[in-house]
């Protein structure tokens, strides 16, 4: 296909980048940490972290983990919320030459152990509000070494301690015994204390294992190469270029750090991104408390704010919005799901700022399109691929379709991931013999080369721009007694983009809209759970006994 995309590249933004700089994140890092080292890496709950600090700490934190005996590649889990330890934790991880498996704080046991297990994670640094989520599930895991963090661990003893105080207010602290963890704060002290020694690590060495469901199915480990993430930070900065140089001169670009760090958008995006940048983040630990994120924005200045369509809403709508000063905003980048066109409009009257809209997956480091970031107006389409990535239009036989005629996209370049960690099988079903990554999504691309959505191929349900899988809840509603069958599947929702909704067919005429929804709090993450139950005496089934998703959906019962 011709890449008539870069017909319509903004002016400045190359049709490929250079990674060679940067064979690997550490390298990319520690440049940044040189040359930024007195500048505010991050702000959280009234205190700055420079460069230099992070720097400092994540090097006595890389030098406690290579002291535990772990070998070169070994995966260490991250189970953090947007605080400071993220970065220091992430940068320590790579920078001591292990992989970094990034996990959803908010996870029940089952959905731990299977990552655990999954992905054979020999340490993990999580926050103690999740030190009994690990403790159910210690004994069926490979996890030798735990490092515990609290909210206030890097604000200094009086600062740490009341910011303790409130967070075990907030989520109170369920009692754990895990006698060989240690703290975070120790850890970094023992670091200090041992030499750390860079170990050899190449651009094809494995930096993150990044959970998703893929197009189908369990929950898979999308295996991203140093040279992968390096390339999507590199070919970001180029296509932000054009708005971040709006900055006035003399002032640190700042961005809106809501995104959660553990999703791939937020690893890239808020994290990677503003590191190899020299730009501050503003750290927001729960972005789903709305009143919090906006008294925490009314404090500072800042340039860049990206978010998914869920986050832009909630904040465009709540009551405290004008106490923020938006004036100084150039970019707000909407990913992670679909931005509905009313969510954009009012984005745009109310800070004079449009989304613009981009598409990425785990698989994919993750950005892959984005629309020019010196628009004026939101265009519903997912935009133009980045610097040195195609995208492709293919029919169900792999022939690359025309423009205006509908297919499955799929995608070439240097994000693209290596595999599914440990699961060839999958790989092949998603790789194409010439490198293209097919990605389940149905797309349309114009006479310009700009491309657009228009359905799934599989029947994935996006919340608040995290992938729900129906097998996954199926198969443990299945497990219910009083259960005969069901069937889950997406339902529009205001808020969230979609929701889920399930329909049961009842073994036990006892079984209640309450049981199930006891039994889901336990084992589903809260964006997994159904947001809508009903009960009928059938489903809808195909001629072999396949329970049909599509009709259910269609017919909105």
């Amino acid at each position: 296909m011709e890449k008539v995309w870069l017909k319509h590249y903004p002016t400045g933004v190359p049709a490929e980048v250079r990674t060679d700089p940067y064979p690997t994140l550490p390298s990319l890092l520690e440049q940044a940490f040189r040359r930024h080292g007195a500048a505010a890496a991050y702000k959280f709950m009234g205190r700055s972290f420079s460069f230099a600090e992070i720097d400092a700490q994540s090097r006595a934190l890389a030098a406690y983990l290579q002291g535990l005996g772990l070998a070169r590649g070994d995966r260490v889990a991250v189970m953090l919320p947007n605080v400071p330890q993220y970065p220091v934790a992430v940068a320590a991880i790579l920078r001591a030459g292990y992989v970094v498996v990034n996990v959803n704080p908010l996870y029940t046991a089952r959905e731990l152990e299977h990552q655990l297990k999954d992905s054979g994670a020999r340490a993990i640094v999580l926050l103690e509000s999740c030190a009994a989520t690990l403790q159910q599930v210690a004994d069926a895991v490979s996890i030798k070494h735990v490092i515990v963090a609290s909210m206030g661990d890097m604000l200094g003893s009086l600062k740490g301690a009341l910011v303790n105080r409130r967070a075990r207010r907030k989520l109170p602290l369920r009692p754990f015994e895990l006698p060989d963890a240690q703290r975070f704060n120790d850890a970094l002290a023992q670091g200090r204390q041992r030499a750390y020694s860079a170990p050899p690590i190449g651009p094809d060495d494995i930096a993150a294992l990044q959970y998703t469901g893929g197009t189908t199915g369990v929950s898979k480990g999308a295996v991203l190469l140093h040279r992968n993430l390096v390339a999507n930070v590199l070919q970001s900065e180029a296509w932000n270029r054009p708005a971040l140089s709006q900055v006035p001169a003399g002032e640190q670009p700042t961005t809106v750090c809501a995104l959660p760090l553990h999703h791939v958008f937020g690893f890239t995006a808020n994290m990677l991104l503003p590191l190899h940048l020299g730009a501050c983040s503003i750290l927001i630990p729960d972005a789903c408390d709305t009143g919090a994120l906006l008294r925490a924005l009314a404090r500072h200045r800042f340039h860049c704010f990206p978010a998914t369509s869920t986050l832009f809403h909630a904040v465009a709508s709540h009551a405290a919005f004008h106490s923020v000063d938006w004036s100084h905003l150039l970019l707000a980048v909407g990913g992670g799901m679909a931005v509905p066109p009313g969510v954009a409009k009012l984005w745009l009257q109310k800070t004079g700022c449009p989304i613009v809209e981009g598409y990425g997956l785990s698989e994919t480091s993750p950005s892959v399109a984005c629309n020019p970031v010196d628009g004026s107006e939101p265009s519903g389409q997912i935009g133009l691929p980045l610097p040195g990535t195609e995208l492709a239009l293919l029919d169900d036989t792999g022939q690359q379709l025309p423009a205006g005629i509908a297919g499955e996209v799929a995608i070439r370049g240097p994000q693209v991931m290596a595999g599914y960690w440990q699961r060839p099988d999958e790989t092949a079903k998603v790789m194409t013999r010439d490198g293209f990554f097919r990605t389940g999504d149905i797309g349309l691309m114009d006479e310009r080369g700009f491309f657009r959505i228009v359905d799934r191929k599989k029947d994935m349900i996006l919340v608040s721009g995290f992938n729900v899988y129906p097998n996954e809840i199926e198969d443990l509603i299945h497990a219910l007694p009083g259960v005969q069958e069901c069937a889950a599947f997406g339902m529009p929702d205001a808020k969230a983009g979609e929701a889920v909704k399930l329909v049961v067919v009842k073994k036990d005429p006892g079984l209640s809209e309450a049981d199930i929804r006891s039994f889901c709090e336990a084992h589903l993450t809260g964006y997994k759970r159904p947001k809508c139950i009903e009960f009928r005496s059938e489903l809808p089934k195909s001629t072999i006994g396949k329970i049909l998703r599509r009709e259910l959906r269609e017919a909105r019962v």
